[in-house]
């Protein structure tokens, strides 16, 4: 896979770099297409009069899509490698896509954006791979930190492109945007990414062959703990944007620049944290850092939103967007490494699914309770989630090689 240097760690061939940053672009593509809807919750409930609860469902449709077929597409990358894998789902997304664009019936196109969803899940098992086939150990946390830029990347250019788009040419043209975006995509990964090494099957031995769940409760104590963590993460970007127009009456535009800046902060920080593990040795060690961090800052913001304190609110949105998501690259490197090349798309389409049928449930589950008790308080409720996962953190991490 790569060359040692003199002080042990191996060297990184340019090609995994290549690979890593087609995946990022692909898998940012399909997380705009998954986070539009929940962009045009501002238009459909404070201009046309969709409930939160009814908006949030829409939103959450993709995300539901992907629910289905995030093992499949595991295991399909497991099979046959990523590159077909890639570039298909991006093909089917960008058809599914272009016809969603011209579709005006609420349930129609709601329909479509699941089977959008169910085809975008293509990229999240195989780009995953990606890292674990090309990448040592010693660089798995800053490349998968990196990898996971494509979610906040993906959410930040809808946060700015949606709304504009929306707004002056109707609902479609945000997704007529992504399919074009989405088919130039497929052809470029079609054409560039290569499937990483692979060990011999011959020579695979049987631990790390066999199934990995049979080690012991680690992989599933990190699914549990991503669910929980995963619940502040959507709730900010589901809702962050409303809450300021709607809540705190900012200018939609403005709303947007602050919501993608936040987003665009996030994704460095999924960098850090990557860096950071790879340094100190641990990737639960640095997940336990980031989940008691999420507790302190749902509190914050709660208490900025119940003060109506809009400049901090900014800061603090911010500051809370960062760390919601700054759990993610951690816990997909540790169900990697331990799930091994040989169930690595399956172990992170479990991983996956988990996190998304927590957010599936974030848009209708959680608008309803915003609109029951408020933001403020329902940021201090959703703060919950990762306090209890902080008893679920595994004390050392487990890997494969």
């Amino acid at each position: 896979m790569a060359n040692v240097t003199t002080s042990g760690v191996e060297r990184v061939p340019f090609a995994a770099w290549r690979m890593l940053g087609f995946g990022v672009a692909a898998q940012s593509a399909g997380t705009f297409v998954v986070s539009t809807p929940a962009f045009l919750i501002p238009m459909l409930h404070l201009q046309q009069g969709v409930s939160l609860a009814d908006a949030g469902m829409l939103a959450a449709a993709p995300t539901f899509g992907m629910v289905l077929t995030l093992v499949a597409w595991g295991a399909l990358a497991d099979r046959i490698g990523e590159r077909w894998v890639i570039a298909g789902g991006l093909a089917l997304t960008a058809v599914l896509t272009a016809i969603a664009a011209s579709t005006s019936g609420f349930v129609a196109l709601g329909l479509l954006l699941v089977l959008a969803g169910a085809a975008s899940a293509s990229t999240n098992s195989a780009s995953g791979r990606i890292v674990v086939g090309w990448f040592p150990r010693q660089r798995r946390g800053l490349a998968m930190g990196i990898r996971q830029m494509s979610q906040p990347l993906g959410v930040a250019l809808a946060a700015i492109v949606v709304p504009t788009l929306a707004e002056n040419y109707g609902v479609g043209a945000p997704f007529l945007a992504a399919a074009i975006a989405l088919a130039v995509l497929t052809v470029a990964c079609a054409v560039a990414i290569a499937n990483p090494p692979r060990p011999v099957r011959a020579a695979t031995s049987t631990s790390q062959s066999r199934n990995p769940y049979a080690n012991g409760p680690f992989l599933v104590r990190i699914h549990i703990v991503s669910i929980l963590l995963v619940i502040p993460q959507f709730t900010l970007s589901t809702f962050g944007l409303v809450w300021l127009v709607g809540g705190l009456q900012w200018n939609a535009t403005a709303a947007g620049v602050l919501i993608a800046v936040s987003q665009f902060i996030g994704a460095l920080g999924r960098i850090v944290v990557g860096f950071v593990s790879d340094r100190v040795e641990t990737r639960v060690g640095v997940l336990r850092w980031v989940a008691v961090s999420c507790v302190g800052v749902m509190l914050l913001l709660a208490g900025v939103g119940e003060l109506h304190w809009s400049a901090a609110a900014a800061v603090v949105l911010i500051l809370a967007s960062t760390v919601t998501v700054a759990d993610n690259g951690l816990a997909f490197t540790s169900v990697a490494e331990a799930a091994g090349p040989a169930w690595a798309g399956r172990a992170l389409g479990v991983q996956n699914t988990g996190q998304f049928v927590a957010a599936s449930a974030v848009g209708p589950g959680i608008g309803a309770l915003i609109a029951l008790v408020g933001y403020p308080l329902t940021f201090a409720l959703v703060a919950l989630a990762p306090l209890a996962s902080l008893g679920l953190i595994p004390k050392r991490d487990q890997h494969w090689s």
